[in-house]
């Protein structure tokens, strides 16, 4: 049976890397609080670069401009698909 996933609010996000900042072990978090040590780090790194826990706030350049470049791709795929459609329109006449 797979486990449901969990989601955590950003007041609580801080809360954790409140604790930690403070001198609690990361190992006495995760175990209080039943979290994995993946994301209490996750957190932590967040807090500490942007302030944010949001994804979007926490992307690389580099990331926000591969998601550009598949928007403007997918985009132009689309118009090209228009185009054919228009060609074959014009081509019955």
């Amino acid at each position: 049976m797979a486990k449901q996933r969990r989601t955590f609010t950003a007041e609580f996000k801080k809360q954790m890397v409140g604790l930690y900042e403070n001198g609690k072990s990361r190992a006495a978090i995760v175990e209080e609080y039943g979290l994995t040590a993946s994301a209490l780090d996750r957190w932590i790194k967040q807090a500490q670069t942007t302030g944010s826990f949001k994804e979007k706030d926490n992307r690389s350049t580099e990331e926000n401009e591969l998601m550009a470049l598949c928007k403007e791709v997918q985009r132009l795929r689309m118009e090209n698909d228009i185009l054919k459609q228009v060609a074959l329109i014009m081509g019955r006449k």
